[in-house]
Parts: C-alpha cells; structure tokens; sequence
C-alpha cells in the first residue's frame, strides 16, 4: 500500500493556503475524506493479516481520533463562517 498523501500532510501544505473560509473547509473535507478513505484500507490491511489485533487497534483509533478532530474543524469554521 503507498499513499503519497496522508490527511495531515494535506492539512499542512494545502488548507494553510487557503484562499477563502470557504476553501478552508473544502480542504478539510478533502482531508476528512482521505482518512475515512485510509480507515478503509486499515481495515482491508487487519482482514488480509498485514497487521495484527494490536497493530491495527492501535492505527484505527488514530485514525478515527483524527476524524474527529477534521469534523471538528469543518463544523466549527462553518458556524464561523455564518457568523460573518
């Protein structure tokens, strides 16, 4: 499995380029999907026995501390935003 991406990377060199809220946003959900996406293959990873119980418990809830940390994110600079 490569992935040249991870949403963290995307985070960093993208959204902090962002040109608008709007496109903020749009970047963070580009990122959120990313990591549903990578949660996806985690779990294809733990079922072909790439990764064991431990490995894969510990990776997934990384992976879905970080989508709620992107949700967060989207939710509170939508709010922000409709306060303008």
């Amino acid at each position: 499995m490569q992935k040249d991406n991870s949403p963290f990377i995307i985070h960093n060199s993208q959204s902090v380029h962002a040109e608008s809220t709007a496109d903020f946003i749009h970047k963070m959900a580009i990122a959120q999907k990313e990591s549903n996406e990578s949660g996806y293959w985690l779990e294809l990873l733990y079922q072909a026995d790439y990764l064991t119980q431990e490995e894969y418990t510990s990776i997934i809830k990384d992976n879905e501390e970080l989508n709620k940390i992107l949700a967060s994110i989207i939710i509170t600079s939508k709010e922000k935003d409709a306060k303008r």
